[in-house]
């Protein structure tokens, strides 16, 4: 089978809206060449350094890359990829160059190029996100593995938004919780709960290819017994009182139902909330707090802004 690769120049802030773009567009998965994974320092924690070769970066911007089956649909795919992209401009969004690229590839090469970006990632002081045809030893009797195929996920769990969330994950959910995973995609974070011993842990998205990309990893995970994975909008259909709510979307989605937000989480829960972009840093605190949340603790990554709020009350 021949695969069609498309490579959008774009930036940062625009990589979690368009690699969701070519996730709904058919892709299996997506390929990140951000420049800035060149200059980060890596501590040596699982014996081998892997070194990043420059030539496979843009000079400026980000590069996301996906494959796309070669058929008789295929010209209309890329349009829609592209209509797509350019009405994320409605939402201030960011979108640098915005230069679309496509070339033809063999199975054989695509199925293990993008190999080569994925290796184990430690992101927390107890999480390490690991690929499924990796081997690895937990470095510390408390290590947290969570095993991903980006294959057959929404991207590998290492993104400045989600490593902020599973770290604000860390530091709220207690044995016992009760947690709603909001635009779960991969489920990385509904599994970071259930592995936190969360009781229940429900991951809801409005993509059904990402439902069942997350219902295979919390398989892949074994963590199924406490974790359920449907397709709703937002909070739809959620009436339990959850201890916390996790949100790894868009600052303009969460800016939609922070009132619903606080209507499920109880008093002394917590709101946790990533995918901000620095300009609207401000504009979703002042909307969490006006919900009935204090916030508690900020964390910023790059050009990153996660909230930690805990419910009044």
């Amino acid at each position: 089978m021949k695969w069609s690769e498309i490579a959008i120049h774009t930036t940062n802030e625009a990589v979690e809206p368009v690699s969701n773009i070519l996730h709904e567009a058919g892709a299996s998965g997506v390929v990140i060449e951000d420049p800035l994974e060149l200059q980060k320092e890596r501590e040596n924690v699982f014996g081998e350094i892997y070194q990043l070769n420059p030539a496979d970066y843009p000079e400026e911007g980000v590069v996301v890359k996906a494959y796309i089956p070669v058929n008789s649909f295929l010209g209309e795919t890329v349009d829609a990829i592209k209509e797509s992209i350019n009405n994320l401009l409605v939402f201030d969004i960011d979108l640098g160059l915005n230069a679309i690229s496509i070339s033809e590839v063999n199975e054989e090469e695509w199925a293990t190029a993008w190999k080569k970006y994925y290796h184990p990632v430690k992101i927390s002081e107890r999480f390490t996100i690991v690929p499924t045809w990796e081997d690895y030893t937990p470095v510390n009797s408390d290590e947290l593995i969570i095993e991903l195929d980006p294959g057959m996920a929404f991207g590998t769990g290492t993104h400045p938004t989600t490593v902020m969330c599973i770290q604000a994950l860390e530091r709220t959910v207690k044995p016992g919780d009760v947690v709603v995973d909001v635009g779960t995609g991969s489920g990385v974070l509904s599994i970071a709960s259930a592995l936190l011993d969360a009781k229940s842990v429900h991951g809801l998205d409005l993509d059904e290819v990402a439902v069942r990309s997350a219902i295979i990893n919390v398989k892949l995970n074994k963590v199924q017994e406490r974790v359920t994975v449907s397709q709703g909008n937002l909070l739809d259909g959620i009436k339990e009182q959850t201890d916390v709510v996790v949100a790894n979307i868009l600052a303009e989605v969460i800016l939609r139902f922070t009132d619903d937000v606080a209507k499920v989480v109880k008093p002394g829960g917590y709101f946790i909330s990533s995918g901000i972009i620095q300009p609207k840093k401000q504009e979703v605190k002042d909307a969490i707090i006006a919900a009935g949340f204090t916030i508690e603790e900020t964390l910023l990554m790059e050009d990153w802004v996660a909230f930690i709020a805990k419910r009044n009350g």
